[in-house]
């Protein structure tokens, strides 16, 4: 049997009880050449639920479960199990899985009617199921059911594919830009980009069916010695309407369809000469040995983008955001709702209670009533009414790059329409006859500004190719004749600075609108000139004038500012993708503050911190947050608010822009601390020097040797990396020198020389003034010290205790007046939750703030017998770290090499300090600092 002769086989049969077996061992037999399917297969396995169940199908080699149906059930249909419950195929089978042994899942998750094969991969849960038409298997298709190994359906297509697009793009790039006389000239490189933009979509009209079979190939291959003219005369050709072509053109030549769009319609571009490896790439690597069909829009967008951009070109990487992660902006602005109220009207129409899967007596007295076809015209009415609401919405993205998120959502939002139009066959007639299309959802609800002109060309690319792989889905649904072909002119993605335009003159704020995507990740010090001039013009207050601490800001603030300002008393929604960085430290007040107080606006749902892998080659990982936010004042208690974690979605009542369950409130620098049982903070010493008075320890021995009056006047100095780290360094400390002490010592002398001048120089000149000492003379004779920044990979801030014979420099806090009970509270997890929180970052390391971190943590109130508790359970740190004498703090807390003992301490001492708020031991960081918040609002209150 032939893998045709297998497709004529089943495409008219197929039954869930009598025929899962036979197909399956078929498949195998057909495609794989296993002879003995069942020592391959396993059929009717045995599973424990809460009750005895049984999997149609499982594959024990590659741990694939199968859930089989007939041709008749809607796969996308939840539907009554034996327990009550309601349970879609796919959701029936994930249940079985959860209940298997860890040792018994695979990957793969396989839904079949004998009409198609919907594969459900596990390790791209955010993606749509990979569906294999009857008349499309093939054992390439089909390698997963057998090998591990075997790339995944939907990494086929939607990775494999693009990527390898991509490179073939490229190696076009490379091959023409030699053949320009100035390639580096702006218009031979807009001429280069339109170029491949369109071979591109020739590419994939021709492998999709907009165009005839290898039409393109055959006109070109025809025409080799003329490939350039021939080109410019195709461009011209298929921006033509058919009636107003030069009756006289070959007959190959007019045979091509009218595009439109404007994708052609610009005549006067550079082509260079084509003959050679330009011509060889298209022909033979482009045409002949690939198939454009099968790429990914929201993938290949972004590759094209990022291969052809010479912004990014250098990189030498391939940059797309994962599916998986657009998906965590999209869902839950909009197509979770959408997606609910669909199935919503499926559950209705079959008069099944959502709650305990029945159907009530009301129903069924209804239904007898009215008849099934009263009820079929109201289900009708009912989709009929929602796919035009999926036809009035509207989206926005206003730095849409390469148009991933707009193309994403197209694709979501067409998927969810041919479920409609799949359920509407059932009631209505799709005639071949039909001279319109049943497609409501149109590219035109579409919107982007990207100040990048090539990017632009390919995000409009990217949308009419997505809308021709739909067109052609759509068409394998409800089998009508009407064509694609000639697209929709679409402009409504523009060119432009989107900070520098009114958002206004693109789209209007409504209820249907719906703002998204991940603007520039730029932080305050690596940002242009140019963009910190854009942020100075739009974070401005009422009156005009430029918050004061803008000048320290994430320049994606921008967007939230723009979007905030439009949204404002408007039903409209937004959700960005951003750097973690803007919802911790001083940047949260700074950019938050205003867009609450001006704007009113409220967070609804959010992820928390995770890795923003944009699957470039270069694998260039950010930490980043989605924020999704509005300024509809009536949602703002009323409705729970969504905050997706590492450890799962929580429903809470609030989130605030720290992106914790907590009131909306901002921990704002105070000078001094607002707890009465916080002992002062101070920065340590600043040198203020240019090195002169610091000694570095190499050169400690060399220095006494030949100044050895010097010895009583150096003491070691210590700066964050020297507590952290062990190293040791020295300073000159000469707050008791006299001046003839200092003259005769030449080499001191010299330093305080080379002081006076580097100060008289500076910004504080009356240093200079006293050039032998620190511009602070702080030396307590016991202190904590606590480094300005550590790493994020602690868990705990390391902190120590020094004497006055070590000079505090000014990257180390210190603490004069702490005892071990403040040492407890410190350096225990509940003041590192907020910490890490509340504190600013250098990169992503922790930067603990005097002002921001330690003067707004709220203190607790123990009972004498716990405040005992915490100072045993510090001495029992301070005891676990001197039994490794050789360790510094580097080593000592490092998650890997940290010592049982010292976690074991710490850990005793974080339950103590929970204990001494009054709180379970086993909260979590979310939870203490929510906690936290609720306290800090209190107090500041009350200051």
């Amino acid at each position: 049997m032939t893998t045709s002769t297998f497709s004529e086989h089943w495409q008219n049969r197929g039954n869930e009880k009598s025929d899962t077996q036979a197909f399956w061992r078929g498949l195998l037999h057909e495609f794989f050449g296993i002879d003995n399917p069942d020592d391959f297969i396993e059929f009717e396995k045995r599973v424990e639920l809460s009750h005895v169940s049984f999997i149609d199908a499982y594959i024990p080699s590659t741990g694939i479960i199968i859930e089989q149906k007939s041709p008749n059930v809607n796969l996308d249909l939840p539907a009554k199990q034996s327990d009550g419950t309601l349970a879609t195929p796919f959701e029936q089978a994930k249940r079985y899985y959860e209940w298997l042994p860890l040792s018994q899942r695979g990957r793969y998750i396989i839904v079949c009617n004998f009409r198609e094969l919907r594969v459900h991969d596990l390790e791209h849960p955010k993606a749509a199921p990979k569906i294999i038409l009857l008349n499309d298997f093939d054992a390439q298709k089909l390698a997963f059911l057998v090998d591990l190994n075997a790339i995944s359906p939907v990494e086929i297509t939607e990775v494999e594919i693009s990527i390898k697009a991509g490179e073939l793009v490229g190696k076009l790039y490379d091959a023409l830009f030699e053949r320009y006389i100035n390639p580096d000239d702006k218009i031979s490189q807009r001429s280069l980009n339109i170029f491949c933009v369109r071979v591109v979509f020739i590419l994939y009209a021709e492998d999709s069916g907009l165009f005839a079979k290898s039409q393109f190939h055959d006109y070109l291959k025809a025409r080799e010695l003329v490939a350039r003219d021939a080109m410019r005369k195709l461009f011209s050709v298929l921006n033509q309407k058919e009636n107003e072509r030069d009756p006289y053109l070959e007959a190959d030549l007019r045979a091509f369809p009218y595009v439109n769009g404007g994708l052609f319609a610009d005549e006067n571009i550079e082509i260079p000469q084509l003959d050679g490896e330009p011509l060889r790439i298209i022909l033979q690597d482009m045409s002949e040995g690939f198939d454009w069909s099968g790429i990914s829009p929201t993938i290949f967008g972004a590759v094209f983008e990022s291969t052809l951009n010479p912004n990014t070109r250098h990189d030498g990487g391939m940059h797309y955001t994962a599916i998986e992660n657009i998906h965590k902006v999209i869902d839950p602005l909009f197509m979770d709702e959408l997606n609910s109220e669909f199935e919503a009207i499926i559950q209705e129409e079959h008069g099944v209670d959502l709650i305990t899967g029945s159907v009530s007596s009301t129903q069924r007295k209804s239904y007898r009533k009215t008849g099934r076809a009263k009820k079929d015209d109201a289900f009708t009415k009912k989709l009929r009414a929602f796919q035009k609401k999926l036809a009035s919405l509207t989206f926005f993205d206003p730095a849409c790059g390469s148009g991933n998120f707009l193309t994403e959502t197209y694709l979501s939002l067409r998927r969810l329409e041919n479920k409609i139009l799949r359920e509407l066959s059932k009631q209505i007639s799709f005639t071949d006859s039909q001279a319109e299309t049943p497609i409501q959802v149109s590219i035109s609800q579409f919107y982007g500004i990207e100040i990048n002109d090539f990017a632009v060309a390919v995000a409009r690319t990217a949308l009419w190719i997505a809308e021709a792989q739909m067109w052609n889905e759509t068409k394998s649904i409800v089998h009508f004749f009407g064509e694609l072909l000639p697209l929709k002119t679409f402009d409504n993605i523009h060119e432009a600075n989107a900070l520098l335009t009114d958002w206004h003159d693109i789209v209007k704020p409504s209820a249907k609108l719906f703002i998204m995507g991940n603007p520039p990740f730029l932080g305050y010090s690596i940002q242009t000139k140019a963009q910190r001039q854009d942020i100075s013009k739009i974070f401005r207050d009422e009156n005009g004038k430029t918050y004061r601490a803008s000048g320290k800001i994430d320049y994606v603030a921008c967007w939230y500012f723009k979007a905030s300002e439009f949204i404002h008393n408007t039903q409209t929604r937004a959700a960005f993708v951003s750097t973690n960085s803007i919802t911790q430290g001083e940047q949260v007040s700074a950019i938050f503050k205003p867009l609450k107080e001006r704007f009113d606006i409220h967070i609804d749902f959010a992820y928390t911190t995770f890795i923003w892998d944009s699957e470039a080659q270069d694998k260039a990982s950010v930490q980043v947050v989605v924020i999704g936010f509005n300024a509809i004042t009536e949602e703002k208690t009323s409705k729970p608010k969504r905050l997706y974690t590492d450890e799962g979605l929580m429903l809470v009542e609030n989130i605030n822009f720290y992106l914790v369950p907590a009131p909306d409130d901002f921990a704002e620098p105070t000078a001094k601390p607002l707890s009465k049982d916080a002992p002062e903070i101070f920065t340590g010493n600043m040198p203020a020097d240019g090195g002169n008075l610091i000694i570095e320890g190499e050169n400690y021995d060399e220095f006494i040797k030949r100044e050895p009056r010097a010895k009583k006047f150096i003491k070691r100095y210590m700066m964050g990396d020297e507590l952290i780290n062990g190293i040791i360094r020295y300073c000159l400390w000469l707050v008791d020198a006299t001046p003839q002490d200092i003259h005769d010592m030449p080499l001191v002398r010299e330093r305080v020389k080379l002081c006076r001048e580097l100060r008289m120089k500076g910004s504080q000149p009356k240093l200079a003034n006293t050039p032998h000492l620190f511009r602070e003379k702080r030396n307590p004779e016991r202190y904590l010290a606590i480094p300005n920044t550590s790493s994020e990979n602690r868990y705990y801030v390391p902190m120590g205790w020094l004497d006055g014979s070590v000079i505090p420099g000014n990257e180390l806090r210190i603490i004069p007046d702490a005892n071990l009970y403040h040492f407890g509270i410190l350096t225990s997890r509940v003041h590192m939750a907020w910490m890490r929180r509340v504190c600013g970052r250098l990169k992503m390391d922790y930067r603990y703030s005097k002002k921001i971190v330690y003067n707004t943590f709220i203190w607790p109130s123990p009972s004498e017998a716990v405040r005992v508790k915490i100072e045993r359970c510090a001495q029992g740190i301070l005891d676990a770290r001197a039994a490794n004498p050789e360790c510094n703090f580097a080593a000592l807390y490092d998650d890997v090499s940290m010592p049982a003992e010292l976690r074991n301490a710490h850990e005793e001492n974080d339950k103590a300090v929970c204990e001494a708020y009054g709180w379970p031991e086993d909260l979590s960081e979310f939870e203490i600092v929510a906690r936290l918040f609720v306290m800090y609002n209190e107090v500041k209150n009350k200051v």
